[in-house]
């Protein structure tokens, strides 16, 4: 067993100590394409400190490295930093190479903050799953796109059972961008009991209830949110504080409850006169493993 693979094995075993030690000497014993990416991964991952992998990967493309995994790893970091054009030059390389769906899907990201909506929307649909987050950003942009027809359709095909399932809210909020208010509030009604009860999306609920004519419903909801804000506010002034918890950061939240409670009692009115609660989209960069020699997702060690 080589000092990459003891690494990787001490890693398995929740050893990160121990293994970033390691990670580190196979550095210290050798500056190649499969140290320093491995070590680059590891920063970035178990450490969240992608300063220090930076250095070490654009290192490694001066090797001119044949395989997509640092390039990969480059493009999430210059998604993480804002850095688009970077980041969808880096990426194209690295599809270039070998194409991934992580890689489609971050080259997407990239696109789409570049204002390239078709490009986003072909590269997040070759980076998607059934149901996925990225066939989701998919539909978005086809929505952007005034490609309303084929949005549909492909929104009607998302299913729970589907193991990447973006979630109801998600697709409840993509029915009514289309103005299918009827599938929307089924969807809504799906994830009622499963999300955190936010003025945000419940809003959108309530919109989608009134385009249907359904105020009774919505005053229910509403009531019902509101309730839950009153016991969320009992309860919040009757914890105790400790050293997890200051009497600053209860304060921050009653005032959050509060505000929410307001808003619940504010919205019925000001949907009905004319309000409509606009979607929140925001792109998910995607991760994966990129460590050379991994076992587990049976990746081989480097070989140039």
């Amino acid at each position: 067993m080589n000092l990459n693979q003891k690494a990787i094995e001490l890693l398995e075993e929740n050893k990160y100590d121990e293994s970033l030690i390691l990670f580190k000497e196979a550095v210290g014993r050798s500056r190649d394409i499969q140290s320093l990416n491995n070590l680059a991964w590891i920063y970035c991952n178990e450490e969240d400190n992608d300063i220090n992998a930076l250095p070490l990967l654009e290192e490694i493309l001066r090797m001119n490295p044949k395989s997509h995994f640092p390039y990969n790893l480059l493009g999430e970091i210059y998604c993480r930093q804002v850095k688009w054009e970077s980041a969808k030059d880096i990426l194209e390389k690295a599809i270039s190479i070998q194409p991934s769906k992580p890689a489609y899907n971050n080259l997407a990201v990239a696109n789409y903050h570049l204002g390239h909506i078709e490009e986003a929307s072909k590269y997040f649909l070759l980076g998607s799953e059934p149901s996925d987050l990225a066939m989701y950003s998919h539909i978005r942009c086809l929505i952007e796109l005034d490609n309303k027809s084929e949005a549909k359709c492909k929104l009607d095909a998302f299913s729970e059972d589907d193991n990447e399932f973006v979630g109801e809210v998600e697709v409840a909020d993509l029915y009514v961008e289309l103005g299918c208010y009827e599938e929307a509030i089924t969807w809504f009604k799906k994830g009622w009991n499963n999300y955190a009860k936010q003025p945000k999306w419940i809003s959108r609920y309530i919109y989608s209830l009134l385009k249907m004519y359904n105020p009774i419903l919505a005053k229910e909801l509403l009531s019902e949110g509101i309730n839950e804000k009153i016991i969320d506010i009992k309860e919040a002034y009757e914890e105790e504080c400790d050293e997890d918890w200051s009497e600053k950061d209860k304060q921050v939240y009653i005032k959050e409850l509060l505000n929410d409670k307001k808003e619940y009692e504010q919205m019925f009115e000001k949907i009905t006169s004319g309000y409509i609660p606009t979607m929140e989209f925001d792109t998910t960069i995607q991760t994966a493993c990129y460590l050379f020699g991994c076992n587990r997702h049976n990746h081989p060690e480097y070989h140039g």
